[in-house]
């Protein structure tokens, strides 16, 4: 853990001038006040006041005490596009006392309850979002200022991902220059959508990572003249942008990989501990779906039938099934390599902090119950017949943020995931769906005006 008297070095020897203490909303927006460096040590002992009422979820009404957001020293991340300034991310309490309406503290205590188990949970987790232009009319377009990006297969294309290299770059070098660890950039396959991946962490570090990389897209995408989203769906033709995530358990002494057995019998080098967590997921996985799908537009991605082939690459590379198997990316679950499984059903929207903390509770109650996934599908889950599935007993993920929901309601291991969170995540949300339900789209408008 950084020292308090080592980060005000490093903070005077980087000129630093102000600081940005940050929390995250249950929707997952970072929530920030600016205080100048001479603050550290009442950011650090007391925080940064906020008026809980003010941000979605926080639990608290216009007559509550303040939220105070006390930084983290160990999340020191300095701004590329403002490098005079850095940003710490917090966790609140109200009236001295750690508040566990906080995203952040409710995962730092099921990852001490997984601790206290032997377990470490350790996740990777892959970033698509696009680059869009907006015109004087509100309508938005693949961001593409050369004209060049219009393949109906762009993914990996080196003509259409040129004008974005720059972008690319400078994220990536913001990045690394706090230890993310980026290996890889590319185009992916919707016009415009583009994905960085980093090193695994432990799940909080990767939480903190997340939303530090929205707020980096956000800005050094506007050097560029583009807005950079992480809109789940924000093109209907276009393949959608998840937040996949690429999990294992350690053990908490060691750091030992205890998802890898090289004696497998399925032959996916996986343990029987992590065949268990799995279990748990997949037992869980309609109601975890309302937490890592948390909005409307999540579902125009998870979509069955013609929608897994709604893309002008083909097909939208979603799961809809709640199942998992090999290297193969038409399951859920995904097998990446020994011990390593990829969940291909997290959104681009999803809170990760709230995501993990109910993703590694449903695992963990898999392991405590000894769940069986069953055998692995190794087959092409969008061509597999319907009938078949339905033999098989395979069931769907929810195709609606309204079905989430009600399955989120009936799941009482996954609300306790989110402690008195789930309450008012459930309530929000639920009107959510009922305020989006209410409108009157064009497609209505265009379908039915002078048709009946």
């Amino acid at each position: 853990m950084a020292s308090r008297a080592a980060v005000k070095k490093r903070l005077r020897a980087e000129g630093i001038e102000f600081l940005l203490v940050q929390f995250v909303d249950v929707t997952g927006s970072a929530k920030v006040k600016m205080v100048p460096v001479s603050a550290l040590d009442d950011a650090v002992d007391e925080g940064a006041g906020f008026a809980g009422a003010a941000v979605w979820g926080s639990g608290q009404g216009p007559h509550s005490h303040d939220m105070l957001a006390r930084i983290d020293l160990d999340s020191y991340s300095r701004l590329a596009w403002q490098p005079n300034t850095v940003r710490f991310a917090g966790d609140l309490f109200v009236d001295d006392e750690s508040y566990p309406y906080c995203v952040r503290t409710n995962l730092k205590r099921v990852l001490a309850e997984a601790k206290a188990q032997g377990y470490i949970f350790n996740v990777g987790m892959e970033p698509e979002h696009f680059l869009v232009s907006r015109g004087e009319d509100g309508s938005i377009r693949p961001w593409d200022p050369d004209g060049v990006d219009a393949l109906a297969k762009p993914c990996y294309d080196y003509r259409s991902m040129s004008p974005a290299m720059a972008y690319l770059q400078d994220l990536t070098l913001a990045l690394n220059a706090l230890d993310y660890g980026v290996y890889q950039c590319d185009h992916e396959d919707g016009n415009g959508q583009y994905e960085v991946n980093f090193d695994y962490a432990d799940a909080l570090t990767t939480s903190d990572r997340i939303i530090f990389f929205k707020m980096a897209t956000s800005q050094i995408a506007k050097k560029y003249g583009a807005i950079a989203t992480h809109m789940p769906k924000p093109f209907a033709d276009r393949t959608g942008s998840g937040l996949h995530a690429h999990f294992h358990l350690a053990a908490a002494r060691s750091g030992k990989n205890l998802f890898i057995d090289n004696k497998d019998e399925r032959g996916l080098g996986c343990s029987e501990l992590a065949y268990h967590f799995i279990g748990g997921i997949m037992h869980h996985a309609r109601a975890l779906c309302a937490i890592t799908s948390p909005t409307v537009n999540c579902y125009k991605r998870l979509q069955l039938g013609e929608g897994l082939y709604s893309s002008r690459s083909g097909f939208t590379w979603t799961p809809a099934f709640i199942t998992y198997g090999d290297n193969n990316r038409t399951q859920m679950i995904r097998t990446a390599g020994p011990g390593h499984f990829e969940d291909r059903a997290f959104s681009a929207a999803a809170n990760p902090y709230l995501a993990l903390a109910a993703y590694l509770t449903a695992g963990l109650d898999g392991v405590k119950r000894g769940l069986e996934p069953g055998e692995p599908n190794l087959g092409n889950m969008y061509e597999r017949p319907a009938a078949e599935i339905a033999k098989a007993g395979i069931k769907v993920l929810p195709q609606s943020l309204s079905e989430a929901l009600e399955e989120l309601r009936q799941d009482e291991l996954v609300q306790s995931a989110l402690g008195p969170i789930a309450e008012e995540f459930i309530a929000m949300k639920a009107n959510e769906w009922a305020e989006y339900d209410r409108q009157v789209s064009r497609w209505e408008v265009d379908q039915y005006l002078t048709s009946l």
